[in-house]
């Protein structure tokens, strides 16, 4: 299977960011004073062997660092994601990239798929329709990059995301927080100031050894946290919003934590 793209310039990936970033492009971005925000999730996680073919949850330990949640095993999957109302800083009048050679990796990768696994539609993405018209240079091909260039990018952001582990794990703990999100559910939202972000990142780099928070979940999902009282995992319960992304609707009796 084959999926045809040309890049229109229309500028609609260039609006309202939501730019999952590495951490030296993280840092690069809240240096500029820009929001970069913290979005963490997670699975529970036995102590068992996993599958060498089981490809899903090889990258999912490979991009997630162990937590307990009371007496229960997590795996944290945390991201850093460039956040910008309107168009960005760097889009030019004419919809050109004003930081086109220092652009973060995820810029280039769109409209491809930056996760393994996950099928790029174009139907999910911002391109207009003539974006995607046959006869246009290849994008994919069978769910590969055709283009040699936009596939070393792909794999350079993924190998970052693996990479960056153990950095995000020293970094939570720099900012004291410990919440995550069920993976399913939705991602809980640590919002901090661009210059705090910055300095963190230089504590941490600086070998700053900071003793861990105890972690909790939050949830918008009652039946979610009745689960996770029985296992004695401390749940908050709160409501869609600024510091909860949610995959579904609050439940009814969800309140405000």
């Amino acid at each position: 299977m084959e999926i045809a793209f040309d890049c229109t310039q229309c500028g609609r990936c260039c609006h309202n960011l939501r730019l999952t970033l590495s951490v030296a492009e993280a840092r690069v971005w809240a240096a500029r004073g820009h929001q970069v925000d913290l979005l963490a999730e997670g699975w529970p996680w036995p102590d068992a062997e996993i599958h060498p073919d089981d490809a899903v949850a090889q990258w999912r330990l490979a991009t997630s660092f162990p937590v307990t949640v009371g007496d229960v095993p997590f795996r944290v999957n945390l991201r850093l994601v460039a956040r910008h109302d309107g168009a960005c800083p760097h889009l030019l009048p004419d919809m050109r990239c004003g930081n086109y050679e220092a652009r973060p990796r995820i810029c280039g990768i769109y409209p491809l798929e930056s996760r393994p696994f996950e099928a790029m539609e174009p139907a999910r993405r911002l391109c207009p329709p003539e974006a995607w018209d046959a006869g246009l240079p290849v994008l994919e091909r069978d769910g590969v990059p055709a283009d040699a260039g936009a596939a070393a990018i792909v794999e350079a952001h993924r190998a970052a995301m693996i990479a960056d582990v153990a950095v995000k794990e020293r970094l939570v703990r720099a900012i004291g927080w410990a919440e995550m999100a069920m993976a399913g559910e939705g991602l809980a939202v640590r919002e901090i100031a661009p210059d705090a972000l910055v300095a963190a990142l230089d504590a941490v780099e600086r070998g700053c050894v900071v003793e861990a928070l105890p972690w909790s979940i939050v949830t918008n999902r009652e039946t979610t946290r009745a689960i996770l009282a029985e296992l004695e995992c401390p749940a908050r319960l709160v409501v869609a919003g600024d510091g909860f992304l949610a995959a579904f609707g609050d439940h009814p009796s969800t309140g405000s934590g």
